[in-house]
């Protein structure tokens, strides 16, 4: 009910009759305020008259007027420059810290309100508004997919700053981190994020130049050559090597092998095809990260990932454990336009944002905009619900509706929710 309260005040969505405070004063909204989600009043700087005198201040709202006295307002100074009280049911009179009693509005929400309120909070269906997804005007479903898209990138900009803050600001590390994490394309993803946050990258860099050695690490430290008895030539040469470096190099305890999951995998998806071709790519590619920012079109970067082929031995396998028909291992476009839009676009808005440099923000955004949508249950729920989806910044900013706002039922703070609350079906 809180909730609907702040939604209602927030919007302005008041009863068509004059408001009265329940000592009787005439209350005129000119301004709710901004709203305060981190300590302290519901609403900063909020313009109101009171029986035709303006006050400026804070506003506190509550389901009843007794959680004022629950929380401690009534001891907090904090709250003291709260000049009205909104309630949805007002059972007891309430004051600042100093003594001085505070105004209080009951506010009625309209019934219409709470019964579609009602309705999205019950409903079962994935979007429950879907209703009224036909029938937005585009401006509505570009300007709130925008705003999302942004939010989408701030999001994953804070968690790669704070991966960069335990990396010590070391952007190539931090940028291979994630890349890994992205190659394991969900199912393996935790398990190549464990992996790669645990690698000697200053040890394995004294070695980059050779790529059997690359692999050695990669694979030793992955857990993967633990197997006493061997599997060929190649597998126990691959050992021999890890060995040799995990003592010149002092390794600590590679990852639990049985972490790695083949369950409903495609062999082409299998960890030892993905480790193969990162350590081709590290191999290859000694400032990974520094390239991908500079590179202008989705083509230049396409052409830095997309031409990585592992090892020879790995045409021939998909494990170590026996060998398949003779096929090149590159990463498929598919894979590529997910790594373009799940790592080097956040990345170059991270750097941009780091830089100070809009330029490189406006050429993540152009990315997805130039990128076909992903293709999901998320995209192909919305896509059923009637709303058009084209571009990977649509994809982005759908995913980013669906994780923080319908998974969450936060429909009151959904654009599509406010229309959903005050249109018509």
């Amino acid at each position: 009910m809180e909730e609907l309260l702040h939604y209602a005040w927030k919007h302005k969505i008041f009863p068509l009759k004059e408001l009265y405070t329940t000592t009787g004063a005439l209350v005129e909204v000119i301004d709710p305020g901004l709203p305060n989600r981190n300590a302290g009043p519901d609403f900063f700087n909020a313009k109101l008259k009171l029986d035709g005198t303006l006050w400026v201040g804070n506003v506190e709202i509550h389901t009843q007027a007794t959680d004022w006295l629950k929380h401690g307002h009534d001891r907090d100074r904090a709250y003291d420059s709260v000049v009205l009280h909104v309630v949805g049911e007002s059972n007891c009179d309430v004051c600042r810290s100093t003594g001085e009693p505070i105004p209080q509005l009951v506010l009625p929400v309209p019934q219409q309100v709470r019964e579609r309120y009602s309705e999205l909070s019950a409903a079962e269906i994935q979007p429950p508004c879907y209703t009224i997804l036909p029938a937005l005007p585009k401006l509505i479903i570009h300007s709130w997919l925008s705003a999302l898209q942004v939010e989408r990138l701030q999001q994953k900009t804070e968690l790669i700053t704070a991966r960069l803050q335990r990396l010590g600001n070391h952007w190539e590390d931090a940028f291979f981190i994630t890349l890994a994490r992205n190659f394991g394309f969900g199912l393996n993803g935790d398990a190549f994020e464990a992996w790669a946050g645990g690698l000697p990258f200053r040890a394995i860099d004294k070695h980059r130049d050779n790529l059997f050695q690359v692999e050695a690490f990669f694979f030793g430290q992955a857990g993967l050559l633990e197997d006493e008895a061997g599997s060929d030539d190649y597998y126990q040469k691959l050992q021999s090597e890890y060995r040799y470096l995990r003592h010149k190099f002092s390794l600590g305890q590679p990852l639990d092998a049985s972490r790695w999951k083949f369950l409903r995998l495609r062999p082409g998806n299998f960890p030892h095809v993905r480790l193969a071709q990162l350590a081709a790519l590290y191999h290859r590619e000694h400032s990974l990260f520094s390239r991908l920012m500079e590179a202008e079109s989705i083509e230049a970067i396409k052409k830095i990932l997309s031409n990585i082929l592992p090892s020879s031995y790995w045409e021939e396998h998909f494990t170590f454990q026996k060998s398949s028909p003779r096929r090149a291992k590159q990463v498929g476009d598919g894979a590529l336009n997910l790594i373009i839009i799940n790592t080097v676009v956040p990345f170059l808005y991270a750097y941009g944002r780091h830089k100070a440099e809009e330029r490189l923000c406006e050429r993540a955004t152009q990315l997805l905009e130039n990128l076909k949508a992903e293709n999901n249950h998320i995209t192909r729920l919305w896509e059923g619900a009637g709303l058009p989806i084209t571009t990977a910044a649509d994809s982005q900013a759908l995913i980013q509706l669906t994780k923080e706002y319908c998974d969450k039922r936060n429909c009151l703070r959904c654009r599509f929710g406010y229309e959903f609350l005050k249109g018509k079906k």
